[in-house]
Protein backbone atom coordinates (compact mmCIF):
# COMPACT_ATOMS: atom_id res chain seq x y z
CA UNK A 1 0.00 0.00 0.00
CA UNK A 2 2.36 2.72 -1.23
CA UNK A 3 -0.35 4.97 -2.53
CA UNK A 4 -0.29 9.01 -1.18
CA UNK A 5 -3.27 9.26 1.37
CA UNK A 6 -3.63 13.13 1.82
CA UNK A 7 -4.89 13.00 5.20
CA UNK A 8 -2.52 10.69 6.33
CA UNK A 9 0.92 12.55 4.14
CA UNK A 10 2.62 15.92 5.59
CA UNK A 11 2.89 18.09 2.57
CA UNK A 12 6.69 18.80 3.16
CA UNK A 13 7.39 14.76 3.29
CA UNK A 14 5.75 14.35 -0.17
CA UNK A 15 7.46 17.51 -1.20
CA UNK A 16 11.02 16.14 -0.11
CA UNK A 17 9.98 12.60 -2.17
CA UNK A 18 8.80 14.84 -5.18
CA UNK A 19 12.85 16.61 -4.94
CA UNK A 20 14.66 13.67 -4.07
CA UNK A 21 12.60 11.84 -7.77
CA UNK A 22 12.82 14.66 -9.52
CA UNK A 23 16.96 15.02 -8.57
CA UNK A 24 17.23 11.43 -9.59
CA UNK A 25 15.27 12.20 -13.05
CA UNK A 26 17.56 15.03 -13.83
CA UNK A 27 20.60 13.43 -12.75
CA UNK A 28 20.07 10.37 -14.99
CA UNK A 29 18.72 12.31 -18.30
CA UNK A 30 21.76 15.12 -17.55
CA UNK A 31 23.92 11.91 -17.70
CA UNK A 32 22.46 10.90 -21.02
CA UNK A 33 22.89 13.54 -22.69
CA UNK A 34 26.42 14.31 -21.79
CA UNK A 35 27.12 11.02 -22.65
CA UNK A 36 25.07 9.78 -25.07
CA UNK A 37 24.77 5.55 -25.64
CA UNK A 38 27.02 4.32 -27.04
CA UNK A 39 29.64 7.15 -26.51
CA UNK A 40 31.37 8.83 -29.19
CA UNK A 41 33.56 7.82 -32.58
CA UNK A 42 36.83 8.60 -31.12
CA UNK A 43 38.90 9.20 -34.14
CA UNK A 44 38.10 10.02 -38.05
CA UNK A 45 36.24 12.02 -39.97
CA UNK A 46 33.44 11.67 -37.23
CA UNK A 47 35.68 12.28 -34.20
CA UNK A 48 33.67 13.29 -30.94
CA UNK A 49 30.23 12.73 -32.38
CA UNK A 50 27.35 10.96 -31.15
CA UNK A 51 27.85 6.85 -32.16
CA UNK A 52 24.14 6.51 -31.95
CA UNK A 53 23.63 9.46 -34.03
CA UNK A 54 24.47 7.21 -37.33
CA UNK A 55 20.48 6.04 -36.66
CA UNK A 56 19.46 9.23 -37.18
CA UNK A 57 15.88 8.00 -36.18
CA UNK A 58 16.22 6.27 -32.85
CA UNK A 59 18.54 9.04 -32.33
CA UNK A 60 16.20 11.64 -32.83
CA UNK A 61 13.62 10.09 -30.53
CA UNK A 62 16.06 9.23 -27.76
CA UNK A 63 17.21 13.33 -27.48
CA UNK A 64 13.55 14.82 -27.87
CA UNK A 65 12.30 11.87 -24.80
CA UNK A 66 15.60 12.53 -22.91
CA UNK A 67 14.98 16.37 -23.10
CA UNK A 68 11.52 16.25 -22.23
CA UNK A 69 12.37 14.43 -18.97
CA UNK A 70 15.45 16.91 -18.29
CA UNK A 71 13.28 20.04 -18.85
CA UNK A 72 10.10 18.51 -16.99
CA UNK A 73 12.60 17.29 -13.81
CA UNK A 74 14.19 20.73 -13.89
CA UNK A 75 10.71 22.60 -13.74
CA UNK A 76 9.08 20.41 -10.81
CA UNK A 77 12.92 20.94 -9.08
CA UNK A 78 11.96 24.80 -9.50
CA UNK A 79 8.81 24.99 -8.62
CA UNK A 80 8.75 22.77 -5.43
CA UNK A 81 12.12 24.81 -4.11
CA UNK A 82 9.55 28.18 -4.86
CA UNK A 83 10.11 30.82 -1.86
CA UNK A 84 13.56 28.05 -0.84
CA UNK A 85 16.41 30.35 1.07
CA UNK A 86 18.93 30.60 -2.28
CA UNK A 87 16.04 30.38 -4.60
CA UNK A 88 18.17 32.72 -6.98
CA UNK A 89 20.95 30.13 -6.87
CA UNK A 90 18.74 27.06 -7.40
CA UNK A 91 17.27 29.05 -10.70
CA UNK A 92 20.93 30.53 -11.71
CA UNK A 93 22.11 26.77 -11.23
CA UNK A 94 19.25 25.20 -13.21
CA UNK A 95 19.67 27.47 -16.58
CA UNK A 96 23.09 27.11 -16.33
CA UNK A 97 22.48 22.88 -16.23
CA UNK A 98 20.03 23.54 -18.92
CA UNK A 99 22.67 25.25 -21.16
CA UNK A 100 25.31 23.17 -20.32
CA UNK A 101 23.25 20.21 -21.51
CA UNK A 102 22.13 22.07 -24.75
CA UNK A 103 26.08 22.99 -25.64
CA UNK A 104 26.60 19.01 -25.00
CA UNK A 105 24.17 17.42 -27.02
CA UNK A 106 24.69 20.31 -29.91
CA UNK A 107 28.33 18.84 -29.90
CA UNK A 108 27.65 15.59 -30.31
CA UNK A 109 25.24 15.42 -32.75
CA UNK A 110 26.21 15.83 -36.59
CA UNK A 111 23.55 18.25 -37.63
CA UNK A 112 22.33 16.70 -40.58
CA UNK A 113 21.03 13.78 -37.77
CA UNK A 114 18.62 15.82 -35.88
CA UNK A 115 16.17 18.78 -36.46
CA UNK A 116 17.12 20.55 -33.30
CA UNK A 117 13.45 22.81 -33.03
CA UNK A 118 11.83 19.12 -32.22
CA UNK A 119 14.37 18.92 -29.15
CA UNK A 120 14.07 22.67 -28.35
CA UNK A 121 10.16 22.44 -28.46
CA UNK A 122 10.39 19.51 -26.24
CA UNK A 123 12.55 21.48 -23.53
CA UNK A 124 9.45 23.74 -23.78
CA UNK A 125 6.64 21.36 -23.16
CA UNK A 126 6.54 21.35 -19.59
CA UNK A 127 6.70 24.74 -19.14
CA UNK A 128 3.66 25.33 -21.71
CA UNK A 129 1.64 22.98 -20.77
CA UNK A 130 1.34 24.13 -17.00
CA UNK A 131 0.93 27.65 -18.65
CA UNK A 132 -2.43 26.20 -20.10
CA UNK A 133 -3.49 24.65 -16.73
CA UNK A 134 -3.25 27.23 -15.41
CA UNK A 135 -4.65 29.46 -18.12
CA UNK A 136 -7.77 27.15 -18.22
CA UNK A 137 -7.92 26.89 -14.55
CA UNK A 138 -8.24 30.80 -14.26
CA UNK A 139 -11.16 30.88 -16.65
CA UNK A 140 -13.12 28.20 -15.75
CA UNK A 141 -13.00 29.06 -11.64
CA UNK A 142 -14.05 32.41 -12.77
CA UNK A 143 -16.50 31.52 -14.57
CA UNK A 144 -17.91 29.12 -12.01
CA UNK A 145 -17.25 32.27 -9.20
CA UNK A 146 -19.51 34.94 -11.25
CA UNK A 147 -23.05 35.32 -9.89
CA UNK A 148 -25.70 33.34 -11.39
CA UNK A 149 -29.13 35.87 -12.38
CA UNK A 150 -32.38 34.25 -12.26
CA UNK A 151 -35.25 36.14 -13.17
CA UNK A 152 -37.68 35.89 -11.14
Amino acid sequence: NFRYKEKVHKPGDVRNIMLIVATLIASVTFQAGVNPPGGVWQDGVRAGRAIYASQPGDYCVFLIANTLSLSASMFVITSLTHGFPFQLEIVIATISMIFTYGSAIFAVTPSESVRFRYVILAAAVPIILRCLIHFFNVIFNNKKSEPQTTEA
